[in-house]
């Protein structure tokens, strides 16, 4: 989601932080394996490989903080937008229709990545990570156009606590969170449209029940926004650092006990799940925000901004442009000269500097992509 303020009012931490979130979807992932392909005889390499891909079910990768934390961000940058659009004069009704068409436009931009213009309805899946996006985000949106912050933290603490309720209760057993009996894949399966990605016997992980928790995950965000707005006059506004890392702290304490009777789990976007990847969120944060908008180096943060600006440019481009048949225009000769580990690695290389150059181009004619 891009914010709604302009380019001289962006928190550049915050755009370079989606940056480098983003490039594990634009091939930094595949670069990392391949660089580990070239030492298999080492352990960390090998586990630093299995952290480039998702788990199968319970536990956590850093594959699979890749999703929460840019709806995390998403959140963040919501309470600077909202403050713009009032000081704007923006009418609260304009603000929240507005709210709502950029839901609705990711969860339709969600679909176009499925492959709705195939036309193939009875076959599309209308579930997407951009429609959890879209939906995670309009909610928390909403809710904190509405409400207080301490009223909001009840709400995101009811929230977590219910669903956890309803998975462990609703149908009950000892497989109430295996992959095929949960409660959120009963309910997908009743009233989800369209396929469900894992076939029509389980659930699908962008599925309706657990975009619940979601919701939390942009609130989390909004509300670390919401504390980083505070001027250097208030209390705590000149401890934003140690405060947010605190908080990072505290998440993930709640969330490692939580997760004995509640497992880390992405695909159910688990409570305990939320706590933990919202405590990574939130570390990371505080910490490119202390060196960027803090400290001043600002710099380095190019190459990242570069990809953060264009998110959602980059995510639908890689569905509808083959830059891996351009990065081998490019680079494939030189690949063919090395070894096949070596070869892998330019191969992997040369695709992410297709992408980031394609990026480039549109950060220079000043052309983003805005939600």
């Amino acid at each position: 989601m891009e914010s709604g303020f302009n380019r001289k009012e962006r928190l550049l931490s915050l755009d370079a932080l989606r940056g480098f979130d983003m490039l594990f979807i634009m091939g930094l992932a595949d670069w990392v394996v391949s660089l580990c392909g070239l030492f298999p005889a080492s352990g960390i390499m090998g586990w630093l490989s299995s952290q480039m891909s998702h788990v199968a079910w319970n536990g956590l990768t850093h594959h699979d903080t890749i999703f929460p934390l840019f709806l995390f961000i998403a959140g963040i940058s919501f309470p600077f937008s909202l403050a713009g659009q009032r000081a704007r004069g923006k009418t609260e009704r304009q603000i929240f229709l507005k709210v709502i068409r950029r839901g609705a436009v990711l969860v339709f931009l969600g679909m176009v990545y499925n492959g709705f213009f195939r036309l193939d309805f009875a076959h599309l899946r209308c579930a997407s990570v951009l429609g959890r996006i879209g939906l995670a985000w309009m909610i928390s949106a909403l809710l904190f156009m509405k409400f207080k912050t301490r009223t909001l933290g009840v709400v995101a603490a009811a929230i977590l606590v219910g669903y956890w309720l309803l998975m462990w209760l609703v149908p009950g057993g000892p497989e109430t969170y295996s992959f095929e009996h949960n409660f959120a894949g009963t309910v997908d399966r009743l009233l989800l449209p369209g396929r469900l990605i894992y076939g029509e016997n389980h659930f699908d992980p962008e599925g309706l029940l657990s975009t619940l928790p979601a919701v939390v995950t942009a609130m989390l965000g909004m509300f670390t926004g919401q504390f980083v707005r505070l001027p250097d006059d208030h209390p705590a506004g000149r401890r934003k650092t140690p405060y947010m890392l605190a908080a990072a702290a505290a998440l993930l304490l709640a969330g490692w006990a939580w997760s004995y009777v509640f497992p880390v789990n992405k695909m159910l976007w688990s409570s305990s799940f939320v706590c933990v990847v919202g405590a990574y969120s939130l570390f990371l944060f505080a910490a490119f925000h202390y060196i960027v908008d803090v400290r001043g180096y600002r710099k380095w943060t190019f190459f990242f901004r570069v990809v953060g600006m264009n998110s959602i440019t980059i995510y639908l481009a890689q569905r509808m442009i083959d830059f891996r048949q351009a990065s081998g225009f490019f680079f494939g000769g030189l690949a063919g000269l090395f070894p096949e580990e070596w070869a892998n690695l330019v191969n992997a290389t040369g695709y992410v500097a297709v992408c980031w150059l394609f990026l480039l181009f549109l950060y220079k004619k000043n052309v983003f992509l805005k939600v």
